[in-house]
């Protein structure tokens, strides 16, 4: 379809190239479609001829990479990132919010003091931030230009208890190991971080001298290496990180596809068993359910995937019931949410433990982990007035329909060592929070010793 709007609009106006008459229409027409998006402008003849045989040869399938990542990552949007006890917000225009826990300067004000009102970080001025990535005690952000900039923790790894990363960096810093590398994503995990390139090429930082991450280096190693293996020459267009683990979505002439590399206990890089993966194995689950996907999240100890058909799939620990197949079972490979059969989904997103999901319709499912009340589900959720009550199954969060708002993205916090919020941007720009406020990452004022939100709260924030 796109390529069918792309001819069309193709003949209405001038082209903004040189013909090549050795290409058919409908490569021109992708050519030219390919010229207005964002990452493919600044690139160089040799870059688009390399990023061409890098997704097959055809400028079609350029076009097709391309979009999947704008569409999985809100690359170019607003969005929200829920992080562990902390919070960023990015506007349509790449300005960039920060608010909640500060004791490592990963506010990026220049201090270690909390806020939990919204404060624009003043230092990035004139910088247009396109993607941001929180974890613990840190934070990264890229740029449209492709530049990282990280501040909080000075170390890539061992984020919770390691003793690298114990210098605070308080101001958004560029990060020189990247300046070579145009970055369009960032995920961090708990041991390491991956930075995923413009030509779809995944690189990490920080995981141990056993080879989890398909490369051997030292936990305080600062420098990006090639994830190695089965995606070395396959493009890829979002990559969702774990606890210990890292998903990567795929963008192949056969279809989209997943790969998962790192730990395997409780089946979560879904092959059907639970060992580790030292390089990136293909899940294979996908095809035998017939399903294309085109969104992938990765929470602390589970997974999920949106199909294009609007199927979800999750597999993992099933603890607290965050699988939504009504019981609390692990499974090692990709499962069909059936309970959502009726539901067009369009998102999804994974904590410690919870799952949302984002329908095409606007309407939000959750389950999994009441902790901190970060369902969104009322006080009444169970009957028996317990607002933190587990939910096997997917539960319409009522909560934001009253908002009366379209909702596009959720974020949640992904760590076991934080009491978790939730966040709803809604397709005007307004953010609501619920959850675990106690470090002013709600972006709400809290008083009388309240330490949370049961029900969702409009951030003081414009987003658009």
């Amino acid at each position: 379809m796109c390529v069918l709007q792309a001819t069309c609009s193709f003949f209405r106006q001038p082209a903004n190239f040189s013909p090549d008459f050795e290409l058919s229409i409908s490569e021109l027409a992708a050519v030219d479609m390919c010229q207005k998006r964002a990452i493919f402008k600044p690139m160089t003849e040799e870059e688009r001829r390399e990023l061409k045989q890098r997704c097959g040869g055809s400028w079609k399938l350029v076009l097709r990479f391309l979009l999947a990542g704008e569409a999985c990552c809100r690359r170019e949007k607003s969005q929200a990132i829920a992080g562990p006890g902390h919070s960023i917000a990015v506007t349509s225009k790449g300005v960039v919010y920060s608010f909640g826990s500060n004791n490592n300067g990963q506010l990026g004000h220049g201090t270690t003091e909390e806020e939990w009102r919204p404060r624009p970080i003043r230092s990035l001025q004139g910088i247009r931030i396109i993607q941001a990535a929180a974890g613990a005690g840190r934070t990264m952000l890229i740029s449209d230009a492709g530049q990282v900039y990280a501040f909080g923790k000075d170390s890539f790894g061992e984020a919770e208890y390691g003793v690298q990363g114990t210098k605070p960096v308080t101001s958004p810093q560029l990060v020189e190991s990247l300046k070579n590398i145009f970055v369009v994503q960032a995920a961090i995990g708990n041991f390491f971080t991956a930075v995923l390139s413009r030509e779809g090429k995944v690189y990490t930082f920080s995981w141990g001298s056993d080879a989890k991450m398909g490369h051997h280096t030292d936990p305080n190693d600062l420098e990006p290496r090639p994830l190695l293996g089965a995606l070395e020459n396959i493009p890829v267009v979002q990559i969702a990180a774990g606890y210990c683990y890292l998903l990567a979505l795929a963008c192949q002439p056969s279809g989209m596809s997943v790969y998962s590399v790192g730990c395997g206990l409780g089946g979560k890089l879904g092959h059907g068993s639970r060992t580790d993966e030292k390089y990136p194995r293909l899940i294979e689950q996908f095809q035998l359910l017939n399903l294309q996907p085109v969104v992938v999240a990765a929470g602390a100890w589970h997974a999920a995937v949106v199909g294009r058909d609007g199927r979800v799939c999750t597999w993992g620990w099933g603890r607290y019931g965050c699988l939504g197949h009504g019981n609390e079972e692990c499974e090692s490979a990709p499962k069909v949410v059936e309970s959502l059969n009726n539901v067009k989904a369009i998102h999804v997103a994974t904590g410690d433990y919870t799952t949302f999901v984002v329908s095409d319709e606007g309407d939000v499912y959750s389950f999994g982990c009441g902790e901190s009340a970060s369902l969104g589900h009322n006080a009444a959720a169970d009957g028996q007035g317990n607002r933190h009550a587990n939910v096997l199954s997917p539960e319409l969060v009522t909560s934001l329909k009253q908002v009366n708002e379209r909702v596009v993205q959720i974020s949640l916090t992904n760590s076991i060592y934080w009491n978790a919020h939730t966040f709803a941007l809604t397709e005007s720009g307004k953010l609501f929070a619920f959850g675990a406020g106690d470090k002013g990452q709600l972006g709400i004022e809290l008083v009388n010793n309240q330490t949370e939100r049961v029900n969702p709260e409009r951030v003081e924030i414009d987003l658009c």
